[in-house]
């Protein structure tokens, strides 16, 4: 529940500041500053990744990095292609749990979420605050990976915490004998969030503070998470 609340009010903050920005965006401000009116745009940031569930019961808090560029058709309307890459560790329960069913206390497990999408970006940008709203889509492939190779065993509850790292389950229970040391699936997936950039040196340079929505389907556990991010754009 106050991961739930922190994430909330990290979200309210970041809109109330979006908000203020674009209370402070000037009709002219584009006419007056054209070198801060660039056709491409490029992004690089790292983002605090959050999941919500059903994914933050197999995982906690991680990071990550996003690149990406495209193109402004006005200055208020452009394209924006991202590549994005999201380093996540499980919580410290669904750790245990496998632990203790696999009788073994050395596995450790990670898990890599990649996303290569196309979205949408509307923009209010001032001489020296600006706010934008985005979204779009794109294709999103989870990889997980457990330190070694491990075998299952017998009368194993599955939990939500088995599904997401690879092992499949039949009748409540986690089916028998897998060997397992990876598991990856990739499905379509999109995004929606809103952020706010700080003109830092000669324009068209800008720190950007965002926060954005990812949602993944997945047959057996959807991924869904929201990440922070802070970075440099123009």
């Amino acid at each position: 529940m106050k991961c739930g609340m922190s994430v909330a009010s990290a979200v309210v903050l970041l809109a109330v500041a979006s908000c203020s920005a674009t209370a402070q965006v000037r009709v002219s401000a584009f006419d007056d500053y054209p070198e801060d009116n660039p056709r491409g745009n490029v992004h690089l940031g790292a983002p605090i990744v959050i999941p919500l569930n059903p994914t933050a019961r197999a995982v906690h808090f991680g990071w990550g990095f996003n690149v990406g560029g495209g193109y402004n058709f006005t200055k208020n309307h452009g394209l924006v292609g991202e590549l994005l890459w999201n380093g996540l560790s499980p919580t410290n329960e669904a750790l245990a749990k496998i632990r203790t069913a696999l009788n073994d206390p050395s596995v450790d497990m990670n898990v890599g979420l990649t996303a290569l999408t196309g979205n949408y970006r509307y923009e209010l940008r001032g001489k020296n605050l600006g706010t934008y709203f985005l979204g779009g889509g794109g294709l999103y492939y989870r990889h997980t990976h457990l330190s070694k190779q491990v075998t299952t065993g017998k009368n194993i509850e599955c939990t939500r915490a088995w599904a997401w790292w690879g092992f499949t389950c039949t009748g409540g229970l986690v089916s028998e004998n897998q060997t397992i040391a990876s598991w990856g699936a990739t499905s379509g997936g999109y995004n929606a969030g809103i952020g706010f950039t700080f003109r830092v040196g000669e324009p068209p340079y800008r720190f950007y503070a965002e926060s954005r929505y990812h949602y993944a389907p997945n047959s057996r556990v959807n991924t869904q998470l929201i990440n922070l991010t802070f970075g440099i754009r123009y």
